[in-house]
C-alpha cells in the first residue's frame, strides 16, 4: 500500500509540474513587459526633457456615456506667450460603436466670442485660451466638449518620428514647398515628422485653407492607422512618455491609455470627417477688426454637424 501511495503522489507531482512552469513563465513575461514599458516610457520622458506641460484651466462638459468629444488644437507658438490656433478639430469617440469622427473648424470663421466683439474663430484661443475657444464653439454650435489636447507644431514633428520612425504613408497629390519648410514631390511616400507637418500646413494652391483642413484630417487618419498597427505596439510606451512633455491635456494618463486601447482593439478603422462650414453654408466678408472672414449660416452648419455626429446639440 505504501508503495502504491508513493506512486500516486509522484504522479500527482508530475501532473502539476507543467502548470507551475507555465505560471512561472507568465510571471517572468509580465515582469519583463513591465520593465520594458517603464524603460521605454522613461526614454520618452527624457526626449521631452523638462518640458512637461501643466494643463491650463478648462471647464469640460460632464462625462457622457454615449460619446466623448475632445477638442484637439495645433499651435504654432514660435516662442510667443500668446498665439492663435492654426488647427482646430473636434475628435469624437462614439463609445457605443467604438468609432471615430473628426470635425474641423475653419480658422477664418467669423465668430461671436463671449465677452469680446466678433473676430475670426482662431482668435478665441489668443484671447482666452482653450476655455474661451470651447465656450465659443458651444455657443455657436451647441456641441458638448469634454476634454482637450493641445500640441505645438515642433512637438508634433518629434512625436511623429517616435511613433513612426520609418515615416507615415501619404499620397502627396502635388508638388508642395511654399511656406512649409520642406519640398514634397507627388506620389505615395513615407513622410517623417517635419514632412508630414509641412504636408498638413500647405495652402498655397486654389483650395487655400479648405485644402489645408482636408490634409490635416488625412494626416490624423493616417496617424491613427499607424498607431493601431501591430508594428507600432513596441513604440507606444516611449510615445506615451514623450507625450506627457509635449501634449497639453486635461485627460489623466490612465484615461489616455484607456482611450488608445479602445480605439486600437475595435471599430472599423475608418474615420468619418466633416469640415465646418459645409459647402454652400458660408460666404466671404470683410470686417475692420477681423479682416477677410468666412461668414457662416449658423443653422445650416448646426444641422449638418448634428446629422454628422448623430448626437443632439443644445
Amino acid at each position: 500500500m505504501e508503495e502504491q501511495y508513493e506512486t500516486r503522489q509522484t504522479r500527482k507531482r508530475k501532473r502539476f509540474r507543467p502548470r507551475g512552469k507555465l505560471f512561472l513563465l507568465l510571471i517572468i513575461l509580465l515582469l519583463g513587459a513591465g520593465i520594458y514599458f517603464f524603460i521605454q516610457y522613461q526614454q520618452g520622458q527624457n526626449i521631452a526633457g523638462e518640458t512637461e506641460i501643466e494643463p491650463e484651466p478648462f471647464s469640460g462638459d460632464e462625462d457622457n456615456s454615449g460619446y466623448q468629444n475632445i477638442l484637439v488644437l495645433g499651435v504654432d507658438s514660435r516662442g510667443e506667450e500668446q498665439s492663435r490656433t492654426d488647427t482646430m478639430m473636434m475628435v469624437t469617440h462614439d463609445r457605443e460603436n467604438n468609432e471615430v469622427k473628426i470635425t474641423s473648424f475653419m480658422r477664418d470663421i467669423y465668430a461671436d466670442i463671449p465677452g469680446y466683439q466678433s473676430y475670426k474663430l482662431n482668435t478665441a484661443y489668443y484671447l482666452g485660451g482653450v476655455d474661451l475657444l470651447a465656450s465659443t464653439l458651444r455657443e455657436m454650435f451647441g456641441v458638448e466638449i469634454h476634454n482637450y489636447a493641445l500640441v505645438d507644431f515642433k512637438s508634433f514633428e518629434t512625436l511623429v518620428d517616435i511613433a513612426a520612425p520609418g515615416g507615415v504613408e501619404i499620397d502627396v497629390e502635388k508638388e508642395m514647398s511654399e511656406k512649409i519648410g520642406v519640398t514634397l514631390s507627388p506620389g505615395v511616400q513615407q513622410l517623417n515628422g517635419q514632412e508630414l507637418l509641412g504636408y498638413a500646413r500647405f495652402r498655397s494652391d486654389n483650395e487655400g485653407d479648405f485644402g489645408r483642413v482636408r490634409r490635416q484630417q488625412q494626416v490624423i487618419a493616417a496617424l491613427k492607422d499607424e498607431l493601431i498597427s501591430v508594428s507600432s505596439i513596441p513604440k507606444l510606451p516611449k510615445l506615451a512618455g514623450a507625450a506627457q512633455g509635449y501634449v497639453q491635456t486635461d485627460m489623466p494618463l490612465v484615461d489616455q491609455i484607456k482611450l488608445a486601447t479602445q480605439l486600437g482593439t475595435g471599430g472599423s478603422g475608418e474615420i468619418e470627417r466633416l469640415t465646418i462650414p459645409v459647402e454652400g453654408g458660408y460666404s466671404y466678408a470683410n470686417y475692420p477688426q477681423a479682416g477677410s472672414v468666412l461668414e457662416i449660416d449658423i443653422e445650416q452648419n448646426r444641422r449638418a454637424l448634428e446629422e454628422f455626429l448623430s448626437q443632439p446639440l443644445n
